[in-house]
């Protein structure tokens, strides 16, 4: 990213440039990206249409698939649109925009998380308490405060050698001291990390322990396959964005940070309706049932077609 003296645009230069290869590479991420929406989409739709889904945990669910689809949105149109163009200047206010989404539904993803792994801690460790300490009401409650708190560290956030707006690229272009601003937004970054981050940590804890103490084999089986899909969601999302927000400034690369950035903000989001569909026989019953449903209403229609 950088800050022309003659525009008061910023110009993203972008994660590709022209050649063969760069252009095969575009056309693969574009329809990884494609993929995401579409995945995250069906399973927003799955959880809603089918009754059996209409619980806490898939709700939760339905709301991380509403991020990444968001989180999709915020980043790649833009990088698209500039490299088909090759305009590649982004406003001041369009540059806000994306600083104030990206940590704002990378927040909440934190928060949402460990909302969901206090939800698997209920349903393994008290299933007959489950409906109490798990009920609509909390889970509403919990939900409204994770889209508040990331949104409150986008406003945090939001008062370039890349290809989409983030705060610590843009930080970069400042002639003046950013010390203050640096450190208060590391602070801010680490805070939004470990702390849901540490609540996930407990809750997987208190699992483990009671997964150990179950003599039965089949309910402990039963105990890992309901959280392995979480645990590997909450490695990648994590993973990701402690490298990105957690780095010290003498550590940084931009070659590291774009490729890094790329993984969080398109291939995670690609990769979390997958765990989820491929290890939950209940998501898979629900998308048989649907296109079971679609192909039936297109034997309807065809039947209804040669009939006239």
């Amino acid at each position: 990213m950088e800050m022309r003296n003659i525009t008061p645009d910023f110009i993203l230069l972008g994660l590709f440039n022209h050649t063969r290869a760069h252009q095969v590479l575009f056309m693969m991420l574009l329809a990884t990206v494609l993929t995401s929406l579409f995945s995250n989409s069906l399973m927003i739709l799955l959880i809603h249409r089918d009754r059996r889904l209409h619980t806490p945990m898939y709700f939760l669910l339905s709301q991380l698939s509403l991020m990444d689809v968001m989180l999709v949105s915020t980043t790649v149109p833009k990088m698209a649109a500039d490299y088909l163009t090759g305009n590649k200047a982004i406003s001041r206010a369009g540059c806000g925009v994306q600083i104030f989404f990206l940590p704002t539904l990378g927040g909440g993803e934190c928060f949402l998380l460990a909302a969901m792994a206090y939800d698997r801690y209920a349903a393994v460790c008290h299933p007959l308490r489950y409906p109490t300490l798990m009920s609509w009401q909390l889970c509403l409650r919990m939900t409204m405060s994770c889209w508040l708190l990331g949104a409150a560290d986008g406003l945090l956030q939001a008062v370039i050698d890349h290809f989409f707006c983030e705060a610590p690229v843009l930080v970069r272009l400042a002639c003046a001291d950013t010390s203050v601003f640096e450190n208060a937004m590391y602070i801010c970054c680490v805070l939004m990390l470990l702390v849901p981050f540490s609540l996930i940590l407990s809750s997987y804890g208190l699992i483990l322990a009671a997964v150990l103490h179950m003599r039965s084999t089949e309910a402990r089986k039963k105990a890992f396959a309901t959280c392995s899909s979480h645990v590997a969601v909450v490695g990648l999302f994590y993973g990701a964005a402690i490298f990105t927000y957690m780095r010290p400034k003498s550590h940084r690369s931009t070659n590291h940070d774009k490729v890094v950035s790329a993984f969080y903000s398109m291939f995670t989001p690609l990769l979390n309706p997958l765990i989820y569909s491929v290890r939950n026989s209940e998501v898979k019953e629900a998308l048989k049932q649907w296109l079971g449903m679609c192909v039936n209403l297109k034997h309807q229609q065809n039947e209804a077609h040669r009939s006239r």
